[in-house]
C-alpha cells in the first residue's frame, strides 16, 4: 500500500495548485495502515514545501521592457534567471542570443476550444513570456551531442522521413507540420510521444548488449536511460517512462523480480511530482499516466483467444485499456475520436515497432541505415495519411460534470471487470449516468457568441433544437481559431450563414466555413460582382451544393422560434460598408441588432426599436455608433469584435457614447470570446 499512499499524497499536493481543498482528499488515507498513511502525509508535506519555496523569478519585471541573454532552444530562452516563451516572427533558429523585448505573462484561451498557453507553459514550469522586438546579437550554437546525433539521425532522409525520425527517436516534433494533423486523425497521435516503446527498445538493447557485466547491466542501462532524457528534455511521458523503467530495473539488480505495474505507476507520479508539482497540469503527463493506469486496471481482467484471433484481440483490448481513461480528456481537447484508431493501431504500431529501434541505430551508424529508415517512414506515412481521412466522432467541449460522470459511469463496468457486482447491475448503474448527461438536453438553451478572431468579426447564434446561426467569419488567417471554437461548442453543421457584406475582416473565412461543415442557407447582400471575396463567397457556395439568398431591407427569416428582420441595406446606401446587411435577432422578446461595417448615414434610415445587444459597427470605428443609433434602439450591452490593429478601433469616441449612454461594454480584443445568454 505504500506506493500507493506515495502517490495519492504528492498528487494531492500537487492539486492545491488549482484549489486549496484538495487536502481534503487525505481522509481518503484513513483506511490504509499507519505506516501508509504517514507516508501518504509525508509526500503531500514534500510537494507542498516544494511549491512553497519555488519563487517566480521573474515577478518584478513582467509588463517591462527588458534585455535578455540565453540559450534559445526549440523556442524557449535559457537564461541564468530562469526559462522564457519566445514569440516572435519569423520562428528565431536555435543559438545564442541577446534579445529585447516586453515581458508579459502567457495568454489564457481566447475561445471556446482555443489553445490555452498559459496552461501548456505553466505545465512546463515556465511562467512569463517574452515578445521579443529586437534581436540585438545572435551567435550559431557550439556543436553539441544532440547536434551530432541529430546530423546522424537525418543523413540520407528526405524531409518528411527525416521530420518523422526525429520525432520518434529525439522527441522534436516542430518540422511534422500537417503530418502531426495526420496522426490524429488517424487516432495514432499517442506513438509520437516519447514513452514506454522508445524506453522499452533502449533498455532491452542495452541489457541484452551489456550481458556480460551481470546483474551490473541493470545499474549501467538505468544510466544510459537517464543521459537519454537529459539528451532529448524532460516531455512528461517519457519521464513518467524513465522512472518507471527505472523502478524495473532497480527491481532486477536487487533481485526482487518482476515489478508490479501500478505500484510502479504510484511510485513514478510520487518521484515526478516531487520534482516537478507543476507537470499536473501538463496534458501530455495526464495523458500518460491514466493510459497507463486503464491498461494496468482493464488488461489483466480481459479474456484472451488462441491463434491469430489473440494478436488481433491484443491490439484491439490495448488500444481500448488505453483510452478506457483518457477518452473524456481526448474529446474536450482534441473534439474529435478517430473511429479508425483499433485498425490504425492494428496497422501502424508494428511498423513504428521497427522504425524506433532503426532510429536508435541510426543514430550511432548515421547513413548506413537511410534505405531501410527512409522506405519504413514512408510506408508509414503513406498509411497514416490514408487512415486520416476516416470516419471522425466529434463532440464538443465537457465541462466538469461531464467528467464526473464519465467516471462515475466507467466505475462500475470496473468493478463488473474484477466480478465485485454483476454485468447486469454494472449496466444500469453505467446507463443512468448516460440518461443524467442527456437531462440539459431538455433544456434548451439559446445564446449568442462574438467570438474572438482578431480585428474581424464572427458571431455564433445559437437556438433550441440545435440550431446554429454563423454571422461573419472573419479573416482566412484566423479560421483555424474559428474551426477551434465551432467544434469545441459542438457545432457540427450550420443551419444558416450570414456574410454581412463582402469586407476580408468579415468573409474571407467563409469559404473555408462551408468546404469543413454542412451549411444549410448562405445569405448575402446584394451580389457585387467582379469583386474577388464576394465570387470567392458565391463559388464556394454552388461547389458545397449552398442554397444562397439575397437579403435586404423588409426580408424576414424565421427559425426555432427566433425571427431576423432585416433593415437594411435599403437600396439607395452610396457607400460599400452602408450595403452591409442589417438585421434584428428576437428570441423569446431578447432583441440583438447587427450592424456589419454601416456608418451613421446608413444608421439614420432604420426604424426605431428598443433591443437588448447591440453589435457594434466597424469593430468601434468612429463613423459608426452615432447618437442617433443609441438614443433610437438604446441597448443594455455593446458587443465589440476588434483585435489589435493599426486604426485605433474601437475609437475614443464611440467607447464615450455608450458609456454616456450606460451602455455595457464587451470587447473581444480584452475578453476574449463572449457569452450572451437570450433569454
Amino acid at each position: 500500500m505504500i506506493p500507493y499512499a506515495l502517490g495519492l499524497g504528492a498528487l494531492l499536493g500537487a492539486l492545491t495548485q488549482i484549489t486549496p481543498l484538495a487536502f481534503l482528499g487525505l481522509f481518503a488515507g484513513l483506511w490504509l495502515p499507519q505506516a501508509a498513511r504517514w507516508l501518504g502525509l509525508l509526500a503531500y508535506t514534500l510537494v507542498i514545501l516544494h511549491l512553497g519555496l519555488s519563487k517566480d523569478p521573474w515577478a518584478s519585471q513582467v509588463g517591462q521592457w527588458v534585455r535578455l541573454q540565453g540559450t534559445l532552444r526549440e523556442g524557449f530562452l535559457h537564461t541564468p534567471q530562469g526559462r522564457v516563451y519566445v514569440r516572435y516572427f519569423p520562428r528565431l533558429q536555435d543559438g545564442n542570443y541577446i534579445l529585447e523585448g516586453h515581458l508579459l505573462r502567457p495568454q489564457g484561451r481566447r475561445n471556446p476550444g482555443g489553445f490555452d498557453q498559459a496552461t501548456w507553459l505553466r505545465g512546463l514550469g515556465v511562467q512569463a513570456v517574452l515578445q521579443a522586438r529586437q534581436v540585438v546579437r545572435f551567435e550559431p550554437p557550439a556543436p553539441d551531442a544532440r547536434q551530432w546525433f541529430r546530423q546522424q539521425l537525418v543523413a540520407g532522409l528526405s524531409p518528411p522521413a527525416a521530420a518523422l525520425a526525429a520525432a520518434m527517436t529525439l522527441g522534436e516534433r516542430r518540422e511534422l507540420g500537417e503530418t502531426y494533423g495526420e496522426f490524429q486523425r488517424a487516432g495514432l497521435a499517442h506513438a509520437l510521444a516519447l514513452s514506454g516503446l522508445n524506453v522499452a527498445i533502449l533498455a532491452g538493447f542495452f541489457v541484452l548488449a551489456l550481458y556480460r557485466l551481470g546483474h551490473w547491466r541493470y545499474l549501467v542501462t538505468l544510466g544510459l536511460l537517464l543521459l537519454y532524457l537529459l539528451l532529448v528534455g524532460p516531455q512528461p511521458s517519457l519521464v513518467r517512462a524513465v522512472i518507471m523503467g527505472g523502478l524495473v530495473l532497480l527491481g532486477l539488480f536487487l533481485g526482487k523480480g518482476k515489478v508490479a505495474v501500478l505500484p510502479a505507476l504510484s511510485l513514478a507520479l510520487f518521484i515526478h511530482l516531487l520534482l516537478e508539482p507543476h507537470a499536473i497540469f501538463s496534458l501530455s503527463a495526464q495523458l500518460s499516466y491514466l493510459a497507463v493506469l486503464g491498461m494496468a486496471l482493464a488488461l489483466p481482467r480481459l479474456p484472451r483467444l488462441q491463434g491469430w484471433k489473440n494478436w488481433l484481440w491484443a491490439s484491439v483490448s490495448v488500444t481500448f485499456a488505453a483510452q478506457l481513461f483518457i477518452l473524456p480528456l481526448l474529446l474536450h481537447h482534441f473534439h474529435q475520436l478517430p473511429l479508425v484508431s483499433p485498425i490504425a493501431n492494428l496497422l501502424v504500431l508494428p511498423l513504428l515497432n521497427l522504425l524506433v529501434p532503426l532510429g536508435f541505430m541510426k543514430l550511432v551508424l548515421g547513413g548506413f541505415l537511410a534505405w531501410p529508415v527512409e522506405w519504413l517512414s514512408q510506408l508509414v506515412l503513406g498509411l497514416v495519411g490514408w487512415l486520416s481521412h476516416g470516419p471522425q466522432l466529434r463532440w464538443g467541449e465537457i465541462g466538469l460534470t461531464g467528467f464526473v460522470l464519465y467516471f462515475l459511469g466507467i466505475l462500475p463496468l470496473l468493478a463488473a471487470l474484477y466480478g465485485r457486482i454483476h454485468w447486469s447491475r454494472a449496466g444500469g448503474l453505467a446507463a443512468t449516468t448516460v440518461l443524467v448527461s442527456l437531462l440539459p438536453q431538455a433544456f434548451p438553451r439559446a445564446e449568442i457568441w462574438q467570438l474572438d478572431v482578431g480585428q474581424g468579426d464572427a458571431t455564433l447564434v445559437r437556438l433550441p433544437g440545435r440550431v446554429e446561426i454563423l454571422v461573419d467569419g472573419g479573416r482566412d488567417w484566423a479560421y483555424p481559431r474559428l474551426e477551434g471554437a465551432l467544434r469545441a461548442l459542438g457545432v457540427d453543421d450550420l443551419d444558416l450563414v450570414i456574410a454581412t457584406h463582402p469586407d476580408g475582416d468579415h468573409v474571407q473565412a467563409l469559404p473555408l466555413v462551408m468546404q469543413n461543415f454542412p451549411v444549410g442557407t448562405l445569405v448575402t447582400g446584394p451580389r457585387v460582382r467582379g469583386d474577388e471575396l464576394d465570387d470567392a463567397l458565391h463559388q464556394a457556395a454552388r461547389r458545397h451544393g449552398v442554397r444562397v439568398i439575397q437579403a435586404g431591407a423588409g426580408t424576414q427569416l424565421e427559425m426555432a422560434g427566433a425571427s431576423l428582420r432585416f433593415l437594411g441595406p435599403q437600396g439607395r446606401e452610396a457607400l460599400d460598408n452602408d450595403r452591409s446587411l442589417v438585421f434584428v435577432l428576437e428570441y423569446r422578446g431578447r432583441k440583438a441588432l447587427f450592424t456589419g461595417d454601416a456608418s451613421m448615414s446608413a444608421e439614420a434610415l432604420w426604424k426605431a426599436e428598443k433591443v437588448d445587444i447591440l453589435k457594434v459597427g466597424h469593430h468601434g470605428s468612429d463613423t459608426s455608433t452615432g447618437e442617433q443609433l443609441l438614443q433610437s434602439f438604446r441597448p443594455r450591452v455593446a458587443l465589440i469584435g476588434v483585435g489589435n490593429n493599426p486604426y485605433g478601433h474601437p475609437t475614443r469616441s464611440v467607447l464615450e457614447r455608450l458609456r454616456q449612454h450606460g451602455v455595457e461594454i464587451r470587447r473581444t480584443d480584452l475578453e476574449g470570446a463572449i457569452r450572451i445568454p437570450l433569454h
